[in-house]
């Protein structure tokens, strides 16, 4: 049965979630050149950390290394741009968020 082009039984059934090639091969495929993330990338990339006094800039030589200021910075930028004010907010949108997903593996 057919309605308004669309067939039922993909209606019901869906695509098979279990095929390897559900999403693109690169992220990079789902942002656009003028995405703001983007932006946001290049910008934080272009700071001295360090003269601005974020600590953890250079590593500790024991222990597990922390998340690198500059990657907490460009999801604090990117959450204060679309006003996700909570960490706890922030934290599910680098898991579900394909802009922050790209943000995160970069």
């Amino acid at each position: 049965m057919i309605w308004r082009g669309i067939r039922w039984r993909a209606l019901w059934f869906g695509d098979d979630r279990s095929q390897s090639t559900l999403f693109p091969e690169r992220l990079e495929d789902y942002l656009s050149e003028e995405n703001p993330v983007r932006a946001i990338d290049v910008f934080v990339d272009e700071l001295d950390l360090a003269k601005l006094g974020f600590g953890g800039v250079e590593p500790e030589a024991t222990g597990r290394p922390a998340y690198h200021p500059a990657t907490l910075l460009k999801i604090y930028v990117y959450g204060y741009l679309n006003r996700v004010q909570s960490s706890r907010r922030l934290e599910r949108e680098c898991q579900r968020n394909i802009e922050l997903v790209w943000r995160s593996s970069v």
